[in-house]
């Protein structure tokens, strides 16, 4: 039983480097897909997502769920505010990437926990542990820096933050599993991206077909792009604990952050740095004090002495 239980940690693993190892390594992807704009390209990830989950779900016979979603307009109305706060977030990082902004892109993946603890506490009325307001003040000093450095907001950081940690608030009060969630948004996209991709081959724009059958699969294989690491991550979600995938969401903004300076070579003056170094302190204050209270025992309620409990089995933050 323990080597099985070894094996699973160890797919886990596996497949959590795979996930965010394909999220840090996408910005090498999109540049592929010119001379299609940023708006094509995105309108095609739609469509050809849809394709691709459809197909998996055809596959595995898993179709119960949108029945229940159909028949639920609360859920339903939820699912429509993700996928079009996700166009955005995706619309928002294609065009980054593609104008030569993967650094600032990469930004606004390492200050999302900071937006998404900030939003915890505004909307959520969540209480901060000290460590987690120390951290969220370094986050804000390090967007004061990089405003001045960038001589504006950081706006292309702030808004992907923002709009994922949006995203993920809403998908928490959804409660779908990844790929049938990903169907359900794509679902939504599906019709208006779709009615934008004709409307471009009438206008004669559409890359699709003029750019010869390589680049038509490029664009095909957006939906890949998009799915696959997701079902990494879904596979190592229900292996490894939460501690483990939230030190391993930091892979996929920090190979972003080295393709922009290494790959792209995009410049990083001095203030720069001093911004990016600020946010980093405070990834680190966030995630020295997020160890440290998941190996703190729960704490119960002073008990009787002639009586005994066991600790609630509710995540430590939740």
């Amino acid at each position: 039983m323990a080597g099985n239980s070894e094996g699973e940690h160890r797919i886990g693993l596996l497949n959590g480097f795979a996930a965010y190892g394909m999220w840090g390594l996408v910005p090498l992807f999109w540049p592929l897909l010119k001379p299609a704009g940023a708006m094509e390209i995105l309108a095609h990830r739609m469509v050809w997502s849809l394709v691709v989950v459809a197909v998996a779900l055809l596959v595995v016979r898993r179709w119960a769920w949108a029945g229940k979603l159909l028949r639920q307009p609360r859920r339903l109305g939820l699912v429509v505010v993700a996928a079009a706060v996700i166009t955005v977030n995706w619309g928002v990082y294609i065009w980054a990437v593609n104008a030569g902004h993967v650094v600032e892109a990469s930004l606004g993946y390492f200050i999302n926990p900071l937006v998404t603890i900030a939003m915890g506490v505004l909307i959520l009325k969540e209480r901060l542990r000290p460590a987690q307001w120390a951290a969220v003040a370094v986050g804000l000093a390090a967007v004061v820096v990089l405003t001045v450095g960038y001589g504006r907001p950081p706006w292309i950081s702030l808004c992907l933050a923002f709009s994922f940690a949006t995203y993920g608030l809403v998908k928490k009060k959804v409660d779908l599993g990844g790929v049938e969630s990903l169907a359900a948004e794509t679902a939504i996209q599906f019709l208006p991206a779709l009615g934008y991709l004709i409307s471009l081959a009438v206008q004669g724009d559409a890359t699709f077909a003029t750019e010869g059958a390589g680049h038509s699969a490029l664009l095909a294989s957006t939906g890949l792009v998009t799915a696959v690491p997701l079902v990494c991550f879904g596979a190592a979600a229900i292996r490894v604990p939460l501690s483990t995938l939230g030190l391993l969401q930091y892979l996929a903004p920090v190979f972003q952050f080295l393709l922009g300076i290494l790959y792209f070579h995009e410049a990083m003056p001095a203030e720069r740095w001093a911004g990016f170094a600020l946010v980093w302190l405070a990834l680190v204050l966030l995630t020295a004090d997020a160890l440290r209270f998941s190996r703190r025992p729960r704490r119960l309620p002073e008990p009787s002495p002639l009586t005994t409990g066991t600790p609630s089995s509710a995540p430590a933050d939740a």
